[in-house]
């Protein structure tokens, strides 16, 4: 090796070094990233128990969008431990959810998958409750008022699961945190619907999946998921 490839080496190495910590971890992190939803394509996704999107879902000005109820649809990949990006805006009164970790041995994806709640939290029915505002997981666990842009605006939404510890956040704050399988989850499982089905969150990996089947317009873009 001559001189000046050595030297070469010593500046590459000493500038990886001087790379601060997070940095390195943010391009690693990054370089991760899958796209779900590019604004161009729904190649990532089908109807719940088909393999065609329903009627009603379709791509307008880059979002994935729906202007009246329609079927669920479905990741076509399976994900465990994830961490799930996404932009949302609902219309007035909307209500839809973005379900994880989801089968489809029930009749409907809500039987098996926990739901990140989406509403407009002003006019949407759902509002008596915190437990089914925006955020929280449906029914479950309640979201803190005060994160939610206007409708007509855009949400940013995150799930992050990693085993058993689950949480949601909103706008960049952290809006809840739960444990899958401890003693209070299971309580509040069984004080709610979600009784009735046996596997109720009980998945360690399945579908993501939007709801379509409420009234009102929704739309998404920039969805994208990383394993953990």
């Amino acid at each position: 090796m001559n001189m000046s490839t050595r030297l070469g080496s010593a500046l590459a190495a000493a500038a990886l070094i001087a790379l601060p910590h997070s940095t390195i971890e943010a391009q690693s992190a990054m370089s991760s990233w899958r796209v779900l939803f590019d604004g161009m394509s729904l190649d990532a996704w089908r109807g719940y128990k088909t393999e065609t999107i329903p009627d009603g879902w379709h791509i307008a000005s880059g979002t994935l969008a729906k202007e009246k109820p329609v079927a669920d649809i479905v990741s076509k990949d399976e994900f465990g431990d994830f961490e799930l990006e996404l932009d949302w805006k609902i219309g007035e009164a909307g209500n839809s959810g973005i379900f994880y970790r989801g089968t489809e041995e029930y009749d409907h994806i809500y039987w098996s998958a926990p739901e990140y709640q989406l509403l407009d939290d002003i006019k949407g029915a759902d509002n008596v409750t915190r437990l089914t505002c925006a955020g929280a997981l449906y029914a479950l666990v309640p979201s803190p008022a005060g994160h939610l842009k206007p409708v007509g605006d855009w949400n940013a939404a995150r799930i992050v699961a990693k085993g058993a510890h689950v949480e949601h956040w909103l706008n960049g704050v952290k809006l809840l945190e739960y444990e899958l399988g401890t003693p209070d989850f299971e309580a509040k499982v069984k004080a709610s619907k979600f009784k009735d089905w046996p596997n109720y969150a009980r998945a360690k990996r399945g579908h993501i999946a939007l709801q379509g089947d409420h009234a009102g317009s929704l739309a998404f873009r920039n969805i994208r998921v990383r394993p953990l």
